[in-house]
């Protein structure tokens, strides 16, 4: 299900093909409750095609492009190859997240008997989709509900279903600290610098592993990486402050990640 009743031009659609002929294949699309779509041959794969079935099949889940959409003539037409592999797995990703929070809507309007499309309505307009509301609950501690125009009732039946149900991504990024400190209490300058190196910063972890003097390595564990580049920096720039203002010196070496 999705909030509008027809796709836009060159929106991404989870489709189920349900008629193959020589010419196109016939695709129902599953957000918009299962309008019909037509994918000519010509828009299946690219190159020469000499046999429409080695490319696609009735009961196949596909993800297609939307070339253009007429709702007079009931008319929406298709393309499977102007989607890519990357494309295709992260919008089966989304729908089947959309799938997941339509039935925790379910589950929300049944514990609270208000009608499932009023919460419907009160989501789509604040944020286009389901799952991501679920989400934003979670990652937010539960504020995100206020935004929701619901009552009260409602929204504490969302937050309860949202940590229950949503797992929020963590990421991970590392990094090294040199520290050195010539002082006769030199050991106690380094323990003092890595102790700073660890602040207190809401959901974010940091761990220290001693790799061999004068070398430290940083873990930061966060929600996203923004949040994890701004800790390790304001753990390095605090650990290296110390051991500078004793008189040693600090450096930070990130380790870059991938991509």
């Amino acid at each position: 299900m999705h909030e509008r009743e027809w796709p836009e031009e060159g929106e991404l659609v989870v489709c189920t093909v349900v008629d193959v002929k020589d010419f196109a294949a016939f695709v129902t699309l599953d957000e918009y409750n299962g309008r019909r779509g037509l994918i000519p041959i010509s828009e299946i794969a690219r190159g020469w095609i000499k046999y429409i079935r080695d490319y696609i099949r009735e009961g196949q889940k596909v993800v297609c492009k939307v070339l253009g959409v007429d709702p007079n003539r009931g008319h929406i037409d298709l393309s499977l190859k102007d989607v890519n592999e990357h494309q295709r797995r992260e919008k089966i990703h989304e729908w089947k997240n959309e799938q997941k929070a339509n039935k925790w809507v379910g589950f929300a309007s049944e514990a609270t008997g208000v009608d499932r499309e009023i919460i419907e309505e009160a989501i789509y307009r604040e944020y286009g989709l389901l799952y991501p509301a679920f989400e934003e609950i979670v990652t937010t501690g539960g504020e995100a509900v206020d935004r929701l125009n619901l009552d009260e009732p409602v929204k504490e039946s969302l937050v309860t279903i949202a940590h229950d149900n949503v797992k929020v991504p963590r990421v991970t990024i590392t990094g090294h600290l040199d520290l050195i400190s010539a002082r006769p209490d030199g050991v106690n300058v380094i323990r003092r610098a890595l102790r700073s190196a660890q602040p207190k910063i809401e959901d974010v972890e940091i761990d220290l592993i001693y790799i061999g003097a004068p070398k430290y390595r940083i873990k930061v564990t966060a929600p996203d990486y923004k949040t994890a580049e701004r800790a390790i920096e304001k753990a390095a720039t605090a650990a290296v402050g110390v051991v500078e203002r004793a008189g040693g010196s600090g450096k930070f070496i990130r380790k870059q990640r991938a991509g």
